[in-house]
This record gives structure tokens, sequence and C-alpha cells, in this order.
């Protein structure tokens, strides 16, 4: 009889330690924060970073850029949103010209309140900072740089359709975005972000009007720092506090770190001149510069992360739920 009880508080008490340890084992402040947001799902977001992928560099002009541009639509139509497909014909810097493709995906059009989040869909010609010259002239996967950012939105999209939060939303996928001129030297770096420049000039500048903007760029990497840039603070600095609070509280401080970086021109720089209020969540840092892999062939989807896809898809998803 001492023996069966005895047995029976040994394994009452390991039940009780693995339940602590699982416990443990989640991210910091999850257990004591209640999320008002649906639950990101990081193995749906790199699934949809893998369907981008497979279809190959997503260059303008080539049969992949066309091919996702078509996945990308069916699958905001699918969740529910209105899509639209905007651009004219652009010329980049080495003087081609592509038919630009920003897509625009619309949850709730009607309500005035709203909130923008982005991310560029297209994907680098060529691995310019690769460290063996032979590969730089070659195109990468760009599964960081491009596709995590695109994922992530779509996994948001899902959720929305399921349990729609109190504010409009729009999810704009930017064109052409990353087919600049290494060490561009122009005001502002024109040549870069070609889709939100375009959208300054037409959409925004017809009234366009949103209470924020996230836009996000390579936020898949592993490891990832998500620094506060200069043109954010300077521009929204309220929204950078609202974002990496939220990050913080909700469990994810060592992405949302409370850091200040310099300036970096990315679309939030297009969208904020074009009135909204924007800050850039992306893998840079002063001391260490952008994503490690960054416009290298090994941005690829081996080096995907599906922790750091959790930490900012459920932190932007709580920004938006907690807008009354």
């Amino acid at each position: 009889m001492h023996k069966n009880l005895l047995f029976l508080l040994i394994t009452f008490c390991i039940l009780i330690g693995c339940k602590n340890s699982s416990k443990d084992a989640s991210p910091s402040g999850q257990d004591s924060v209640k999320l008002i947001s649906p639950n990101f799902n990081a193995d749906s977001a790199y699934a949809y970073t893998k369907a981008q992928v497979d279809f190959g560099p997503r260059i303008p002009g080539t049969a992949a850029h066309q091919m996702c541009a078509e996945y990308l639509v069916r699958k905001f139509k699918a969740f529910g949103a209105e899509v639209e497909i905007q651009g004219e014909k652009t010329q980049t810097y080495d003087g081609k010209i592509f038919q630009l493709k920003n897509i625009h995906a619309s949850f709730n059009p009607e309500r005035s309140k709203r909130v923008l989040v982005t991310a560029h869909w297209d994907a680098r010609p060529f691995a310019d900072q690769d460290t063996d010259p032979l590969k730089q002239s070659m195109p990468f996967d760009a599964a960081n740089d491009g596709a995590s950012g695109v994922a992530v939105i779509l996994e948001m999209a899902r959720q929305i359709q399921k349990n729609q939060p109190n504010v409009g939303v729009d999810f704009i996928l930017w064109d052409l975005e990353d087919y600049g001129k290494s060490n561009d030297q122009t005001q502002n770096e024109v040549t870069w972000c070609l889709g939100s420049q375009y959208w300054n000039r037409t959409v925004a500048a017809k009234g366009y009007k949103a209470i924020f903007g996230v836009n996000l760029d390579m936020v898949g990497g592993g490891n990832a720092q998500f620094t506060q840039d200069e043109i954010s603070r300077t521009e929204a600095g309220d929204i950078v506090t609202k974002i990496w609070d939220i990050g913080n509280e909700i469990g994810y401080a060592s992405y949302f770190v409370n850091i200040t970086s310099g300036k970096i021109v990315d679309d939030h720089f297009w969208m904020n001149k074009g009135g909204v209020p924007t800050v850039d969540i992306i893998h840079y840092n002063d001391n260490s510069g952008f994503y490690i892999n960054w416009h290298t062939q090994l941005d690829n989807l081996a080096n995907i992360d599906k922790n750091t896809l959790k930490a900012t898809g459920q932190t932007v998803l709580e920004t938006i739920y907690r807008e009354k």
C-alpha cells in the first residue's frame, strides 16, 4: 500500500514538473497577457513563404513573377478580400521597362478607420552582396527579403477573414521594390521602392487615409532584431512606441528591441510621404547592418525561422485588434 502511494506521488510530481516546463517554454508574458488577436500560425506563414520560393526568384518580367502574382491574388480572394492590381509601365535604373504590379487587398472597405500593412513581393535580380564574386550576378530565392513579409501578411489575412477586427485593413504587396541600383547616391535613393513611389503619386495623392501603416521587410530570419529607424521615429514615433511596447508585452522583447538606428529609405519612407504615419519593421542594426544573408545566395528557405514569423505576425495582429 505504501509503495503504491509513493508511486502515485512520484507520478504526480513528474506530471506537475512537465506541465511547468511546458509553461516556461512559452514566450515570456504570454501566460499573463490575454491576447485580443487570433492566434498567428507560424507553420502556415512558413508554408506561404515556401509557396513563393517554389515559383523561383520572383524577378519582374519572368514567368515566376507572373505565376506568383496570380497565386497571391487567388489567396487574398480566397480569404474574402477585395483585390486589385495597381501599376503602370515602369522603367528601372538600367533602362528596362516592366509592368508594375502592386497587389492591393482590402478587408471591410466601407470602414473609414483603416490600418495599412505592406511588404514587397518581388525578388532582387542578382545577389550583389554575396561573398562569392561568381555568384553576385545570379538570382537568388529571396525567402526572407520579400517572401517572409508577404507570408506574414497572408497569414494575417487568413485570420482576419475568420475574426474581423474593429478597423478596416488594407494590405499592399509592393512590386519593383528591390530592383534598385547598388550604392544609389540619388536623393532619397529613388531607384528603389518603385512600387511605393507609384502609390505615393497616385493612390495617396487621391486622398487615401489610414490611421497608421506598418511595412514588413525581412521578418523571417533567425535571431532577428527589429530596431527603431530614424524615419519611423520621426514620422510615426507614437506608432513605434505602440508596436514595440505590445511586442515586449506579449513576449517578443528579443525581437522588438528598444534600440535606435539611422535613416533607412524603405517603402515606409514613401508611405509617410503619402500621409500615412508608417513604421518599418525590418531586420537591421547599425552595427551589423541588414539581415546576415541579405542579397546573397543564402537568403533561402533553410534560413527562415518560424519563431521570427510568429513574433512579427502576432505583434502586428495584436496591434491591429487593439484598435477600437
